[in-house]
């Protein structure tokens, strides 16, 4: 398998702690669709990463579509139970996480236009999307070990990489301090050497 991406990119990430948890060997291409000359807008038409070709060349893409596949196809520290009602407690997880890389990423990329052409009101509106997803991951959080309660999932991948970002792009919002439990749980999961391989560096 190749997986093709940035190490900047917290959906890359989540995909790569995926595949370290379930110990899956794999060639990690990095490109970006940014960059002239990418090959990204050719595996996936979409033109995003991360892009995953399975050994026969069929192209996967958005992360929770390729973490949900590799964790189907190996049976070893299975991160999402069957269809139930706690399957889609996980998938909830994941989605507001996502969502807040989501508004993470719009307000960087918005960041990086000209001055003069950037829209203050926008950036404003992803950070309000920011701070509305902490206090409600915070508050279902509590003061549970995981997020699903005692045990490692998906949910928690999903969380720790969000933060991660955080982390990596506004250090000035410094949600470890107004959000406890989730610097609790970030704590945790830094001590997982699937999270201490995949730090993202600027």
């Amino acid at each position: 398998m190749k997986l093709i991406g940035t190490h900047t990119s917290p959906y890359v990430r989540k995909v790569r702690i995926v595949l370290a948890e379930k110990k899956m060997e794999y060639d990690f291409v990095i490109d970006s669709p940014r960059q002239a000359g990418s090959t990204v807008p050719d595996i996936n038409p979409l033109g995003r990463i991360p892009a995953l070709l399975l050994d026969d060349d069929t192209p996967l893409f958005d992360s929770r579509v390729i973490v949900e596949h590799i964790d189907n196809i190996t049976p070893n520290n299975k991160l999402l139970p069957a269809p139930n009602r706690e399957r889609t407690e996980v998938k909830r997880w994941e989605a507001v996480a996502d969502g807040l890389n989501d508004a993470a990423v719009s307000a960087v990329m918005e960041g990086l236009r000209p001055k003069k052409e950037q829209s203050a009101d926008w950036i404003a509106r992803q950070r309000d999307v920011i701070t509305r997803t902490l206090r409600f991951m915070e508050t279902h959080l509590g003061e549970k070990n995981f997020c699903m309660g005692t045990h490692f999932s998906l949910a928690d991948i999903a969380v720790g990489t969000a933060l991660g970002y955080l982390c990596l792009r506004f250090p000035d919002i410094a949600w470890q301090e107004s959000h406890p439990n989730l610097a609790r749980l970030y704590d945790k999961l830094m001590q997982r050497q699937s999270f201490i391989d995949t730090v993202p560096q600027a």
